[in-house]
């Protein structure tokens, strides 16, 4: 352990950077900028964000307690904070075309446990897709909170095809019947269709809520069909394909706002953190832009490019394709589980991570797939050429007599020719 600046004095607290006073985080910060720079990345979850959206998150409105919302606090000194709180909303809501936005959500998760307080009493009957063909925790596994305070009846995707089977959803939503369906997940490829579930919620008297956490920032774009005329409730995280920080958001209908706004303060969290809702209100400047859309349609692009070179090198996708940003390996029929292929891919360096496929006979730990997502590779540069190449890469990584040493070096050529936050340090510089 390094002796650290810390024994120095108070000033220099107060006006050191991180380098100077913890000099171990720093360099772990530095470390975990070298691992992203060398690595492919391909969690569909995850994203590189933008330097100026780094900067945000890393500034002094992290210093501004602000329970409450703008105009209405539970603190003095807010009214800088209600412009950079109200800024977001208003960007949120033309972005989206919302009625109502709730930006204070700290992540993802809370924004559906928010959605279900808002709506729904303990108890209450839900209807989500399961978590083992695509769904999310949040939406009903016994292991979270939703499955555990809620009644949760799940729908799957059709064994063929892979596709959302609707007669299942319709067949349970009139024997379940539900008072919210769920619809959208962390593990499906292909475009969620909330206008057939507004359908079928009006037939059972139902709410509906789509969870577009993993494609905002293809509806943002409109390379993805928006969820919210459809809905009553729309919930996201900002950080994926809209590449924005890790926090989350709300959409609703006018009626819902009041409900909504109530569950997340005071019902389920504090004070704001004020520096990422200003971050995250550059995001949604950004994703209103032209550069953003040529982005988000690169997105697809590079996903429709990585799917297909993945089948030309005698890989298995579920549903043979993708309509998003996620790809997913199934890997039923070779002998991969889906732990062996993440760690194979690890090897090379490849950053995936195993899932469950539908009707899954394998564990969650161990797991017959590996999913896949362009966000993090079109960030930093990565066109459709790329992709092929990567997946040409995975396809002789999984493949009978594959070279490691030589596949982890194409990988690395290409991070080289595309590099990520050149010049950057991993954190802002502290200037005194």
């Amino acid at each position: 352990m390094r002796r650290m600046a810390t024994t120095g004095t108070f000033e220099l607290l107060r006006t050191a950077g991180l380098a100077e006073i913890d000099p171990d985080v720093a360099d772990l910060i530095e470390r975990e900028l070298e691992r992203q720079r060398t690595h492919i990345e391909l969690i569909a979850s995850e994203n590189f964000t933008w330097p100026s959206v780094l900067e945000a998150v890393g500034s002094v409105p992290t210093n501004k307690y602000a329970e409450g919302y703008p105009g209405a606090r539970y603190y003095g000194g807010c009214e800088v904070v209600d412009e950079i709180e109200t800024l977001a909303i208003e960007r949120a809501k033309a972005l989206f075309g919302a009625e109502h936005a709730n930006v204070q959500p700290n992540a993802g998760s809370a924004t559906n446990m928010a959605v279900y307080h808002a709506c729904l009493e303990p108890g209450d009957p839900i209807l989500a897709m399961r978590l083992d063909h695509g769904g999310h925790l949040t939406h009903g596994s016994k292991v979270n909170f939703s499955g555990r305070n809620y009644t949760v009846s799940g729908y799957g995707v059709d064994r063929e095809t892979g596709l959302v089977d609707f007669d299942e959803v319709r067949r349970l939503a009139g024997e379940e019947r539900p008072k919210l369906i769920v619809c959208g997940g962390s593990a499906y490829p292909r475009v969620i269709e909330a206008d057939r579930f507004r359908e079928i919620a009006d037939e059972v008297g139902a709410l509906l809520l789509c969870d577009m956490a993993h494609f905002a920032g293809l509806v943002a774009a409109g390379v993805h069909p928006s969820p919210v005329p459809h809905c009553d409730f729309v919930t996201s995280t900002a950080h994926k394909t809209l590449a924005g920080p890790r926090s989350g958001f709300i959409l609703c209908r006018e009626k819902h706002a009041r409900a909504v706004d109530r569950a997340i303060f005071p019902g389920l969290q504090g004070g704001p953190l004020l520096h990422t809702i200003a971050a995250k209100a550059t995001c949604f400047r950004i994703a209103a832009s032209e550069p953003f859309r040529a982005y988000a349609t690169q997105i697809r692009t590079n996903a429709d490019a990585l799917a297909e070179s993945l089948v030309a090198g005698g890989l298995d996708l579920l549903t043979g394709g993708t309509d998003t940003h996620l790809v997913q390996l199934d890997l039923r029929r070779s002998d991969w589980t889906g732990k062996d292929a993440e760690d194979r891919l690890s090897e090379i360096g490849i950053t995936a991570n195993r899932n469950t496929v539908p009707y899954d006979e394998r564990p969650p730990t161990v797991a017959s797939g590996v999913r896949l997502g362009t966000p993090a590779v079109t960030m930093r540069g990565f066109d459709e050429d790329d992709c092929r190449e990567v997946g040409e890469i995975i396809a002789a990584a999984l493949a009978d007599g594959a070279d490691p040493p030589a596949l982890r070096a194409r990988a690395a050529a290409l991070c080289e020719r595309r590099p990520l936050y050149p010049g950057f340090r991993g954190f802002p510089a502290y200037e005194s």
